[in-house]
C-alpha cells in the first residue's frame, strides 16, 4: 500500500499530539483539529460539552457517521496538605502505576505550573516490605513549602494535570507518545476526509466527521451528539490492545500486534451486516487487517451509538497500541494507514439510503 500519510499530516498529528486536552477540558485539541479539517468539510456543528463535527452534505436527509474521540486521562487536583504536597483523583483511566517520578503540568486560570510525582528513593524503602503506588499515597511535589504557597502559584482544587511528554516518531514507522487513545482516530477521520477531497470523491450522501469528548468517563461526548444527529450508520475508531507484549494473556485478550493491520471488532453492538462491508472492502483493496472479539461491550463509542434513537447500524475500526493509558503509547505508521485506507473505501462504497438490514 503506497504511503498516505504525508509530510503536512505528520506535523499535524504531532502538534495534535502534543496539545493537552484532557476530558472536560478537549478545546484547546478540538481547534486544532476543526483548523486542519475545514479546507474539506462544508461546515461545522458544534455542542454544550465541546464535541466537534464536521459534516459534508449538511442538506442530505441520510446520514453517514465516521467518528473518533478527543480526550485524553489526566488527574484531578484533589487535596493540598499543609507542607504543600497535592493528591490526585482520577480524570479517566490514568495509570496510579506508572505516575512515581513522572513530570507533570498542573492547569490554572493564572498558567501551567510545572511539577513532579515524588517517590521515596530506593534507599528508604523496605526491603520485601515496599509500598506499591496506589491512589492514596502517589503526590505531586511543585517545589512549594506550604498549603499557602501552592495556593499562591493558583494552584486550586479541581485543576486538571497531564504529563509533558511530547509525540516521536521511534525507529521510522512507530508513533510514540500520550493520547494517541485516541487523538490517533481523530487524525485518523481526518485524513480520510482530506483523501476524498483530494480525490474528488465526495460522497452523496450526509457524512459527519465526529470528534466526541469525554469518551473516558463513560461515552459521554457520543452518547450526546448522537441525538443531535440521528445518523443512519456510524464507523467508530479506536485503539485496542496488542497483546503480543510481556505480562498479556493472549487467550484472555486474543491476539492482535502492531504491524499487522487495522483491526475490525466483532461484538453485539457491531451490526453484522456493517461489519462484514468493513471486510470486504479490506479483502477486496487487500488492506491488512485483524480481528478482535469483545464480550458484552467494545467499551469504545461504537456502544454508544449502536444503541441510540431506536439503533444505529454501528462498526468499529481499532488501531493496535502498545502501553495503552501510559505516556509512551506506541503505534504503528502502518496499521494507522490500514484504518485510514479502510475509511475512505468503506465509504466510496456506502450507496445512500442503505440500511444495512439484519435481515438483508
Amino acid at each position: 500500500m503506497s504511503k498516505i500519510i504525508n509530510q503536512q499530516s505528520l506535523k499535524f498529528l504531532e502538534k495534535y499530539l502534543n496539545n493537552a486536552s484532557p476530558t472536560g477540558h478537549e478545546k484547546k485539541g478540538q481547534k486544532l483539529w476543526m483548523d486542519y479539517l475545514k479546507p474539506y468539510v462544508d461546515e461545522f456543528i458544534t455542542d454544550t460539552y465541546g464535541t466537534c463535527v464536521g459534516v459534508i452534505n449538511p442538506q442530505a436527509k441520510y446520514k453517514v457517521v465516521i467518528e473518533a474521540h478527543s480526550d485524553e486521562i489526566s488527574w484531578y487536583v484533589n487535596y493540598i496538605s499543609n507542607d504543600g504536597l497535592i493528591y490526585v483523583v482520577r480524570n479517566g483511566g490514568s495509570d496510579h502505576m506508572i505516575a512515581p517520578s513522572k513530570r507533570v503540568i498542573i492547569h490554572t486560570n493564572k498558567g501551567e505550573v510545572s511539577g513532579v510525582f515524588g517517590w521515596p528513593a530506593i534507599h528508604t524503602r523496605i526491603n520485601g516490605k515496599e509500598e506499591t503506588p496506589k491512589i492514596e499515597n502517589i503526590f505531586i511535589d511543585v517545589g512549594a513549602e506550604s498549603n499557602k504557597e501552592v495556593e499562591k502559584m493558583g494552584i486550586q482544587v479541581g485543576d486538571v494535570i497531564t504529563y509533558p511528554d511530547p509525540f516521536q516518531v521511534l525507529n521510522k514507522n512507530k508513533f510514540l507518545g500520550r493520547a494517541l487513545d485516541n487523538r490517533l482516530g481523530g487524525f485518523v477521520i481526518a485524513e480520510a476526509t482530506r483523501i476524498l477531497h483530494e480525490n474528488n470523491e465526495k460522497p452523496t450522501f450526509g457524512l459527519y466527521i465526529v470528534n466526541s469528548v469525554q469518551e473516558e468517563v463513560g461515552l459521554r461526548g457520543a452518547e450526546m451528539i448522537t441525538k443531535t444527529i440521528r445518523p443512519n450508520v456510524a464507523i467508530v475508531t479506536d485503539v485496542c490492545h496488542d497483546t503480543s507484549t510481556p505480562m498479556i494473556n493472549q487467550k484472555k485478550e486474543g491476539d492482535i500486534k502492531i504491524g499487522k493491520g487495522a483491526v475490525i471488532s466483532f461484538a453485539p453492538a457491531v451490526q453484522n451486516n456493517l461489519r462484514e462491508r468493513l471486510l470486504s472492502v479490506a479483502e477486496k483493496n487487500k488492506i491488512s487487517i485483524q480481528r478482535l472479539a469483545s464480550s458484552r461491550s467494545t467499551g469504545t463509542d461504537t456502544d454508544a451509538f449502536a444503541y441510540s434513537n431506536g439503533g444505529v447500524a454501528s462498526a468499529l475500526i481499532s488501531t493496535p497500541l502498545r502501553y495503552m493509558h501510559t505516556t509512551v503509547e506506541m503505534a504503528h505508521r502502518e496499521d494507522v494507514e490500514c484504518a485510514i485506507k479502510l475509511y475512505v473505501e468503506t465509504i466510496k462504497s456506502i450507496k445512500e439510503g442503505e440500511t444495512f438490514s439484519y435481515f438483508e
